[in-house]
């Protein structure tokens, strides 16, 4: 919490406000001096480079002689324009009776593949309009049974369901084409009357567990959640801990206020746009429901040049070709979903505005808090440098505000491992088929192997790529890191204090609509108003116009015909196209710059607004961390203690496991083949084998906390572990065989096991002349 105030103390609180002005002076210094000098270059560049453009359009058309006459050239382009106009407007009527018929279907999710339906929400003691479906793998493709479960929960944000499988390289083909088998948590357009998103964890729950009774002999389902289905995932596992297999949570924000100053200016929303209040008057509007086309538009507002200009550009640059892929898109782009004015508040109270999920303050429901520290399961972050809506600084940053040092997630018996990605945006995450292929695949397979990890905290990378073809595969490693990784990601947190004036004013406004205004906005609200409100929602208006519901569009079907029938396209290569390339591209650019002009006012009048010195008094009591427990603290933990005890206690396998811990300590960072050998051995060799997943976590947990916090004795202790010299000589074996060749061994890494063999009283490990002594960087190795 925020330091307290005291009028009796004037000298201290004008001290402290003008700290506070000193902050806000320099936020706003931060901001300019990343704003206007990358917009000025950015710009500057791209207009040098339009200019060099026209000039070498110029020289071209200096240089054409002997061809066809300007008016020729003129009449042929005319022509070609006016038929491409006639296309991409018989296009966008054909993305109007597309949203026509896709509504009246009940919007379905747009996968591609023949699903069933297994689980439905409706049925449920609190229905809700979730349901499960069971993925039918396409004809070719085998799944086994036995092979752990995916569960994808799409992105309830406005779209409908399927954008993790409307592709064949997709999340849904990577996991079917490895065996395993699918399901996918669908939802219809609109919510049960009364629902929450308490009731929607539940039933997700529910979902997750007939997933597990249809394949007994497969280990817990992997949760994939996507966008706002990530955050839906991790409430879910740290609700229902012992249910779910490891998470895969990809571009998802859980830290809400965190960003970089002049880079992410969507977090500045809630602070600009009221808090919640316009989602609640929406509701009230809505007869109830929040319209999720508000949150397309926002999204769309990110990115005008391609939203609202650039993507119907291309596709008048080639309606032909372009159509099949901008149709497919447009359909779940503008599957239009809706939410309960409870969903839509405890989503901006709790999550957005509020940031109470990864500080431990969220509450489900009257009396369930919400902590993240509860899930068991491994955790696989996906971020990107590139994605403008959940930046890695809002999809990273729960960690450290979930744990208070990286000791303390080893202490947990947790895994957590992050990629971020350079470049690719925010839907580029889960519809690429170049990401399917890559990220995503190699996710799937690190999944197998990830559970025979250390805890602790990995950075995971794609160090290179091998073969070509169907014949690619990937190295990839594993690097253990630490909380300041995670903080060297972020350019500092301090102007998150003003968040906290956005989430106390937030709550006094709703307060004050609620007490005020709001009785009598639901008074005049009826079902027919509230369909109407819908109705002209310009998200919708855009697309509508175009359809055959307007009666002026219906000719262009006729007209697109005539067209086809005697097309007469010009050369893409021909000078006036050239010309129209390099017109919209200036257009585009222009909105660009209006964005970003937009963008660098926005963060300004945020900070002008709430980092002030008076509303960094307003926000004190919600900007809070939660309590940070010091290792020596941890370690007073009953559970901590318990599991100290038994440092004596044992035998093969907790020798075992605890030799590859001591060694996993060792090293900073894991390639995946010495996972999958660690892997192989815990899952497919006795005694290992049939402890079971939960019991194998359990000993990994227990054997981490004691080789942190008493190493010596841990390894002095191994004797008392393997008894006889014919068990410690297959202990010794079995950690040889995972740690791999003497060859590959880092000095540290011989070190340690020279010690297990003296201890155990074996002879030491016979080492070439020729070992190399050193490395650039620490080699590591896969511990349990």
């Amino acid at each position: 919490m925020g330091p307290t105030f005291s009028v009796n103390n004037w000298p201290a609180l004008a001290a402290l406000a003008g700290r506070y002005a000193s902050e806000q002076a320099g936020f706003l210094a931060t901001s300019m001096s990343a704003q206007w000098p990358r917009i000025a270059a950015s710009h500057l560049a791209r207009t040098e480079a339009r200019f060099k453009d026209w000039q070498r359009w110029q020289q071209r058309v200096a240089q054409l002689s002997g061809g066809p006459s300007w008016f020729d050239l003129v009449s042929a382009y005319s022509r070609d324009a006016a038929e491409r106009t006639i296309l991409t407007l018989d296009t966008l009527r054909e993305r109007g009776n597309n949203d026509v018929a896709h509504e009246a279907a009940g919007t379905p999710p747009v996968l591609i593949y023949d699903y069933e339906v297994v689980s439905d929400g409706a049925d449920m003691r609190e229905p809700v309009n979730y349901f499960l479906l069971h993925i039918k793998p396409p004809a070719g493709v085998r799944v086994n049974d036995w092979k752990r479960p995916y569960v994808i929960i799409d992105p309830r944000a406005g779209h409908g369901a399927g954008i993790g499988g409307f592709k064949p390289d997709s999340q849904v083909g990577v996991a079917l084409k490895d065996g395993h088998p699918v399901y996918f948590v669908a939802f219809h357009p609109h919510p049960m009357p009364g629902q929450t998103l308490a009731h929607v964890a539940r039933a997700e729950a529910q979902f997750i567990r007939e997933v597990s009774r249809r394949h007994p002999r497969a280990p817990k389902p992997i949760i994939v959640g996507n966008c706002q289905g990530g955050w839906a995932a991790m409430l879910v596992a740290a609700t229902n801990p012992d249910i779910t297999g490891p998470l895969v949570i990809n571009g998802a924000p859980l830290a809400y206020w965190s960003g970089r100053i002049g880079e992410n200016p969507m977090r500045y929303n809630g602070g600009l746009l009221g808090g919640v209040v316009p989602s609640l008057v929406i509701s009230d509007l809505g007869n109830g429901e929040f319209d999720g086309a508000h949150l397309v538009s926002n999204f769309e507002l990110l990115n005008p040049s391609r939203t609202l200009f650039g993507k119907y550009v291309d596709l008048f640059a080639d309606p032909e070709g372009g159509r099949e892929r901008f149709l497919e898109f447009e359909r779940w782009w503008g599957g239009f979903h809706f939410m309960n004015e409870a969903e839509i508040r405890w989503v901006v109270e709790e999550l957005f505005v509020g940031n109470k999920l990864a500080r431990g303050e969220a509450l489900l429901e009257h009396g369930k808090r919400v902590d993240l520290k509860l899930i068991r399961s491994p955790i696989i972050v996906f971020a990107s440098f590139g994605d403008n809506i959940t930046p890695p600084q809002q999809a990273l940053n729960w960690i450290l505000d979930t744990y208070s040092s990286e000791d303390e997630i080893k202490l947990r018996g947790q895994r957590i491992l992050y990629m971020v990605h350079d470049k690719v945006g925010h839907l580029g995450i889960f519809v690429s088929s170049s990401i399917a292929k890559r990220e995503h695949t190699e996710v799937a397979s690190t999944l197998k192997t990830i559970e025979a990890l250390a805890p602790g905290l990995y950075e995971m990378k794609i160090d290179d790529e091998v073969g070509q073809g169907v014949d690619t595969h990937f190295v990839v490693s594993f690097h253990e890191r630490k909380l300041d990784d995670i903080r060297a990601l972020d350019s500092g947190r301090e102007e998150e204090s003003a968040f906290a004036a956005v989430s106390r004013l937030s709550e006094i406004a709703a307060e004050i609509y609620d007490l005020s205004l709001r009785p009598v906005v639901q008074a005049a609200v009826t079902e027919e108003s509230a369909a109407a409100f819908r109705a002209l929602n310009p998200a919708r208006v855009q697309r509508a116009v175009f359809s055959d519901r307007n009666p002026a569009a219906v000719p262009l079907a006729h007209l697109a015909e005539r067209v086809k029938a005697d097309r007469h396209s010009i050369d893409p290569g021909d000078p006036l196209r050239d010309a129209e390339k390099l017109w919209f591209a200036g257009i585009e650019q222009a909105i660009d710059f209006a964005r970003d002009m937009r963008d660098a006012a926005w963060e300004l009048m945020f900070f002008s607004l709430y980092a002030s010195p008076m509303m960094r008094f307003v926000g004190r009591v919600n900007d809070y961390q939660r309590r940070r427990r010091g290792v020596d603290e941890l370690r007073l933990l009953p559970s901590v203690q318990a599991q100290l005890r038994n440092i004596e206690r044992g035998g093969f396998a907790e020798g075992v496991i605890r030799m590859l811990i001591v060694l996993a300590n060792a090293r900073g960072n894991v390639r995946r083949s010495r996972l999958e050998r660690s892997a192989n051995v815990l899952t497919h060799r006795e005694p290992f084998k049939s402890l079971g997943a939960e019991r194998r976590a359990d000993l990994i947990n227990e054997q981490t906390v004691i080789v942190e916090f008493e190493l010596d004795q841990a390894i002095e202790a191994l004797p008392k572990l393997l008894k006889g010299a014919d068990e410690r000589t297959r202990a010794i074996a079995v950690v040889d065989y995972i740690v791999g060749a003497v060859e590959e061994m880092e000095p540290h890494t011989l070190a340690a096991i020279q010690r297990f063999r003296s201890v155990l009283e074996l002879p030491p490990l016979a080492v070439p002349e020729q070992q190399l002594s050193d490395r650039s960087e620490p080699e590591a190795g896969a511990a349990a």
